[in-house]
């Protein structure tokens, strides 16, 4: 394990790219941050802000930088590109943001070798894979911030049904981060019971119906479009989510994280970036974990991968 400094790099000064510098200004993780945009004034203005409130925190150094503040970082976190406007899905922001990482890719790897690179603009999984085809980085060290945001808002909710904190309560979302994605309830837990067998004995009518349990799914999955819809943007949480995976790796923490990785035989899928739950530390995506699906959770993960992969085999790297 080679020593970190650390250090990050962010590409991209919007809410979400702002907003993940704040926290992890606050986290005290990173002893330098590095925010770039094409909109210089902008990524000036909101380090200038950020260094404002530094006799609050732990030290760092905060600039503005064009992609020669790429060297030296030990992650590269990308969250530029087009944003997701009201109504819109992930995927249908394909093209244009395919078309912008063939542009910021080569320009991070000009500066730096061997970074980890860790995607955040969506559509996530297919421009992981995107950024794994172009810089020709190994699989491990190119993540996508996946389904693990999916996974907070899945555990969040399933906390406020059954009264209990989201810390105890274990269950994941894997598949594509969007439309496609899925529950897996067979393996959900709070403090180590199963949830079909806690529903069974918390007193809550209809806790173990299927449709009570089918609401919770479709809120989850249609979290970003709600708050977009309200506010433009989402943001805090997603931030909140790339503090972990950063923490993960540069504490080397082998922490597992529904990240979006490479996978190379998962219920006969391969050839494609998605997330299921997996090792991360300071080399990245160490492995990744084969979960025991039920037949109808495999089913679904096949079909969320197929959706993918029809969109991949269209884009031209």
């Amino acid at each position: 394990m080679k020593p970190l400094k650390p250090k990050v790099a962010i590409i991209g000064a919007g809410n979400v790219g702002s907003t993940f510098a704040f926290a992890l200004m606050l986290s005290g993780l990173a002893r330098e941050i590095a925010l770039i945009d094409n909109n210089e004034k902008k990524s000036f203005g909101e380090c200038m802000d950020l260094n404002h409130g530094l006799s609050f925190t732990k030290p760092a150094k905060i600039y503005s930088s064009g992609y020669e503040g790429c060297k030296d970082a030990d992650i590269v976190v990308i969250t530029a590109g087009a944003a997701q406007k009201p109504g819109e899905t992930r995927l249908a922001l394909i093209q244009d943001n395919v078309r912008i990482f063939k542009e910021i890719i080569p320009d991070i790897l000009k500066h730096v070798l061997d970074p980890i690179l860790l995607v955040v603009t969506n559509p996530v999984d297919i421009l992981t894979y995107v950024t794994f085809k172009i810089s020709g980085l190994p699989a491990n060290r190119v993540i996508g911030s996946g389904t693990v945001l999916d996974t907070s808002r899945f555990r969040y909710l399933i906390s406020e049904h059954c009264s209990i904190d989201p810390r105890n309560v274990h269950a994941y979302i894997i598949g594509e981060h969007g439309d496609s994605e899925l529950p897996v309830w067979s393996l959900a837990d709070i403090g180590g019971m199963p949830l079909a067998q806690y529903c069974s004995i918390c007193g809550r009518k209809g806790c173990d119906s299927g449709n009570e349990l089918g609401r919770i799914f479709d809120e989850v999955k249609n979290a970003a479009y709600k708050i977009i819809e309200a506010k433009g943007a989402t943001y805090y949480a997603i931030a909140l989510s790339l503090v972990k995976i950063t923490e993960a790796i540069l504490r080397d923490e082998n922490s597992v994280l529904p990240v979006s990785t490479l996978i190379n035989d998962y219920y006969g899928v391969r050839g494609i970036c998605l997330s299921v739950p997996s090792i991360v530390n300071g080399y990245g995506v160490k492995s990744y974990l084969k979960l025991t699906l039920s037949s109808e959770e495999q089913n679904a993960f096949k079909s969320s991968a197929a959706t993918l992969k029809d969109i991949i085999n269209t884009i031209k790297l």
